[in-house]
């Protein structure tokens, strides 16, 4: 596919602006050619997928789930493909999330400690409702409500799309640290690590006590795509599951999110209608949806590592998507903006860099693959444009804090920012705020025609 590079000088220094790597197709390219690009849909399979297990996996992902399989007590939706299908499976959605906080004294609350406890900072949208339970127990499971004391209102996460995500989970975290490191003082993005909920065991480097870089999510809250499938499923399905990392059981998604953390009765199954786990067995949550039993096994004793079918099935799925096709039906037009783009220093956090998966991947993907997300993949404080959420314990500065968002495939998206207030690549821009502050004024000081090109050449990502 044809790519660009472009050198951009500045009166400080030289800028590089990458389209992408180097060309791989005839630099001739025939109009049909072009036309082909434009109007390819996202949704492939990166090269050497298995096509059966890749179309089983996206099944799984599409399939809906109903109370009798877990869903609920509360949830967002019955399916992974109901928010992510524009324009195809695995791309963004039109839902948005909802979620509160309380700030005090600068300090952030999320409604999950023992004083407070109201599950958590996400209200999910809807419930299970009136249900008859197992034993013949008349139940209704309330819907989400924010807290009195809520402070930070009615927060909007949109839905991500997650195309080229397995390329980006094969990532070194050195490689991280190196986009932080050649950043700007003033703009330089911050790279989280935390400890895997769910530690992909694949790598060697992951343990259930090893940080990892954080790079998956709105506010870089999954170090993996093992953990985003299982956070995923319980926080939007509302289906825990249990698994095992060499012998210890995994319990981070094993807990029912109940409406407002109220128990349901007795006799109501924990708000749904699966199968309850037989009391007695420590490694399992009574209410669990889906399990794995024991953690080692029955006849030797060796300690297993097991992920529960459906994570399995969606991490399989977002791994295996290849990234967004390129549009190459305006080059010159293209070329222009990425000078622009440079220029006003949207490339400072967008990085234009090229990405690079090692030579054998742990978790199977092409080797030596040259993509460019146009992401550091860092979070960055966004001022006025944060979102405001973050963890027990967070400054209010650190609530500001937003990853990156990737380009790649922008075009194909039907709204932007976090929250999807913005319906344009245009309006995007101009509501950045914080480290993104200066890039916003200086393409708000560009004529018309020049912030076209900019755009134009972001939707050929």
């Amino acid at each position: 596919m044809k790519r660009y590079l472009l050198s951009v000088a500045t009166s400080s220094l030289a800028l590089t602006a990458f389209a992408g790597c180097a060309t791989t197709e005839a630099d001739a390219e025939t109009t049909a050619q072009a036309q082909q690009d434009v109007t390819a849909l996202p949704g492939a399979a990166l090269p050497g997928t298995d096509p059966a297990k890749f179309e089983e996996a996206a099944d799984n992902f599409a399939a809906s789930e109903e109370s009798e399989d877990g869903l609920g007590p509360t949830f967002n939706e019955h399916s992974c493909g109901a928010c992510h299908g524009i324009p195809a499976l695995g791309g963004s959605g039109a839902q948005i999330e909802r979620r509160f906080g309380r700030v005090d004294n600068g300090i952030f609350f999320g409604f999950d400690t023992p004083a407070d406890n109201q599950g958590g900072t996400l209200r999910q949208l809807f419930s299970n409702g009136p249900f008859t339970g197992p034993t013949g127990v008349a139940c209704s499971v309330a819907l989400d409500a924010e807290p009195a004391s809520a402070t930070v209102h009615n927060v909007g996460r949109r839905a991500l799309p997650l195309f080229g995500l397995g390329l980006v989970d094969a990532m070194p975290d050195s490689f991280f640290d190196f986009l932080a490191a050649i950043e700007p003082a003033s703009t330089r993005g911050t790279v989280v690590r935390s400890i895997p909920n769910f530690p992909d065991v694949r790598d060697p480097g992951q343990s259930l006590t090893r940080k990892r870089v954080a790079r998956f999510g709105i506010k870089n809250q999954q170090t993996n795509l093992v953990s985003f499938s299982g956070d995923a499923y319980v926080n939007e399905m509302g289906i825990t599951t249990q698994s095992c990392f060499k012998g210890t059981s995994v319990l981070a998604f094993a807990f029912e999110n109940l409406p407002n953390n109220v128990a349901q009765p007795a006799g109501c199954n924990g708000g749904d209608l699966a199968p309850s786990n037989p009391a007695g067995n420590p490694n399992v949550p009574e209410f669990t949806d889906d399990t794995v039993g024991d953690c080692h096994d029955p006849v030797t004793g060796a300690p297993l590592s097991i992920v529960q079918e459906d994570m399995e099935n969606f991490r399989f799925f977002m791994e295996h998507l290849a990234p967004p096709p390129q549009d190459n039906s305006d080059p010159l037009g293209a070329a222009i903006g990425a000078i622009f783009f440079a220029q006003t220093g949207c490339i400072n956090c967008h990085s234009a860099v090229p990405f690079v998966t090692p030579s054998r991947p742990f978790n199977g993907v092409p080797g030596g693959m040259v993509f460019f997300p146009f992401s550091d993949f860092l979070v960055h404080d966004m001022g006025a444009l944060g979102d405001g959420i973050g963890n027990t314990g967070d400054s209010v500065a650190t609530t500001r804090q937003m990853r990156t968002a990737p380009l790649w495939g922008a075009r194909f998206n039907t709204q932007f920012l976090h929250d999807g207030r913005a319906l344009t690549i245009k309006d995007a821009i101009l509501a950045h705020d914080g480290q993104g502050r200066a890039a916003r004024n200086a393409f708000a000081a560009l004529s018309s025609s020049n912030q076209n090109f900019v755009v134009r050449f972001v939707k050929s990502l």
